[in-house]
């Protein structure tokens, strides 16, 4: 539709193709909720059921692709200050991750102590899905990894960079280029959405 409005009336419509998104205000509804918040309700459910295990269909072992709901709305407020063309871009992170991965992960941050069981009787589904944004890192875009700075923290390249100007003692102003950074990492995006889904069951 972009394309007919901008081809027909020569308005700057573009259009923007997100990946797997999640964070507050997902669906998290049991019958039709999409990976990640269907496993985070089930882990909560099963941790305040004192249940000891959960079982999770198929072996864990498809890949997958997400991008936390804040950064695709940083990516989009930088596509219409950046880009203006015909063509959808797709917004992606760039990065996969296996559902046995993303389970884990849920569960720990859940804190569901019990056992997690694999249902291989079920089928995977589609083995690998991860979008090309190609285009949007053309565009500028970087993804801002984590570090490690010892004794088990990280932290993002930016707290780094305002930790060395100010060990260095640098007076000056440090100044971003206008690119999209993604900065919320999986762990952080997930805590993230379980305190709002916790909000949200209390309702």
């Amino acid at each position: 539709m972009c394309q007919a409005y901008r081809l027909q009336y020569n308005w700057d419509a573009i259009s923007g193709m997100p990946t797997n998104l999640y964070g507050p205000n997902d669906n998290f509804h049991p019958e039709n909720s999409h990976v990640l918040p269907a496993l985070m309700r089930r882990f909560h459910e099963a941790k305040v059921g004192n249940d000891k295990e959960v079982v999770v269909w198929g072996s864990g072992l498809a890949l997958r692709e997400f991008l936390h709901v804040d950064d695709l709305a940083d990516a989009v407020v930088f596509l219409m200050d950046k880009y203006s063309g015909l063509e959808h871009v797709n917004i992606g992170s760039g990065k996969e991750c296996s559902i046995k991965e993303l389970a884990e992960l849920v569960k720990e941050v859940v804190g569901f102590e019990g056992e997690l069981v694999w249902d291989l009787s079920k089928l995977d589904g589609t083995p690998r899905k991860l979008m090309d944004s190609s285009k949007l890192a053309g565009l500028g875009w970087v993804w801002l990894e984590h570090v490690n700075i010892g004794s088990g923290k990280e932290c993002s390249i930016k707290e780094l960079a305002e930790l060395v100007k100010e060990v260095v003692g640098f007076e000056g102003e440090l100044v971003w280029d206008l690119r999209w950074v993604q900065d919320i990492n999986a762990c952080d995006g997930l805590v993230d959405t379980y305190k709002w889904y916790l909000e949200y069951v209390k309702q």
